[in-house]
């Protein structure tokens, strides 16, 4: 009898603690990430002499660079991120925990544009290089390189 119970109360014990954690149900709700305007950039259309602009955000520090637009729902389509680094050499990007497809363009250090990413995937970790050396980046959303007739060559500027 005594076997019994010294048998029984540890798994008594184990089945309680076991339920007790099985019905902790801790829902963790992710912060929605906002736009926040820090500057305007305007593309510079060599084909016909037009020019888009947009609001951007910018990302210059190693933990914008590294989050991007990570954990965004949207972005309107006069928006966009720069990524702007302090060298010029081959990019690589990936859509790591980001929710909204992309276009991607690579833009050298005199601020012409090299090459492009279109249409990158929600979520998609598979690597999208700039094929040239970029100093800087700049994310908008996808379609939208072609919506405008944005080509390699046409120029950009900023201002914060």
């Amino acid at each position: 009898m005594f076997l019994k119970r010294l048998i029984l109360l540890p798994t008594l014990c184990f089945s309680l603690f076991f339920l007790s954690c099985k019905n902790d149900k801790t829902v963790i709700k992710q912060t929605e990430v906002t736009f926040t305007k820090e500057g305007e950039l305007t593309i510079f259309k060599t084909s016909d002499s037009t020019k888009v602009s947009l609001d951007i955000e910018i990302a210059d520090t190693d933990f914008d660079i590294q989050t991007g637009l990570m954990y965004r729902n949207s972005m309107k389509t006069s928006q966009g991120m720069l990524f702007v680094f302090n060298d010029e050499t081959e990019r690589f990007f990936y859509m790591k925990n980001t929710k909204i497809p992309l276009d991607l363009i690579f833009v050298n250090a005199n601020q012409k544009i090299v090459s492009f990413q279109k249409n990158a995937q929600p979520f998609d970790e598979s690597s999208l290089p700039s094929n040239a050396p970029a100093k800087y980046v700049l994310e908008i959303n996808a379609g939208l390189v072609d919506t405008w007739g944005i080509t390699v060559g046409d120029k950009v500027d900023f201002t914060k």
